[in-house]
């Protein structure tokens, strides 16, 4: 049934925003931005349930706490950038919108710099 209020949120969102465009466009934004903050809370219980269950599988399976860390901050920098992202193209700003792209793609390769490195050292051991 999440899916039903997410999607009833989405069309009021869409609704009101096509109403308001008519006569108040810079208020279209805001709606946007309240609609996809709204669908936001309401996948954050989810999203904190598969974070858990990622913490519990790398326990069993003696991951480096820190590699989990780093991946489920990637994620979230990944989801991050495409709300805003899309919020920049609805806007008409996709000059923005592509820098942000370009800002987050750096910041996400910057960041899994100790995986990558962690895997290279693995794989100069498994080779003679």
């Amino acid at each position: 049934m999440e899916v039903v209020k997410i999607v009833s949120i989405a069309l009021i969102g869409l609704i009101i925003i096509i109403l308001l465009k008519q006569y108040k466009p810079e208020y279209a934004l805001y709606i946007s931005l309240i609609t996809g903050m709204l669908i936001i809370i309401l996948v954050m219980d989810k999203l904190s349930g598969i974070i858990g269950l990622i913490e519990s599988i790398s326990n069993k399976a003696n991951i480096n706490n820190q590699f989990i860390g780093i991946l489920l901050k990637i994620t979230g920098i990944a989801f991050l950038s495409e709300f805003a992202v899309s919020i920049c193209k609805d806007s008409g700003e996709s000059a923005i919108a592509s820098k942000i792209e370009i800002a987050t793609k750096i910041i996400i390769i910057s960041m899994s710099i100790p995986i990558i490195s962690s895997l290279l050292e693995i794989i100069l051991k498994i080779l003679p």
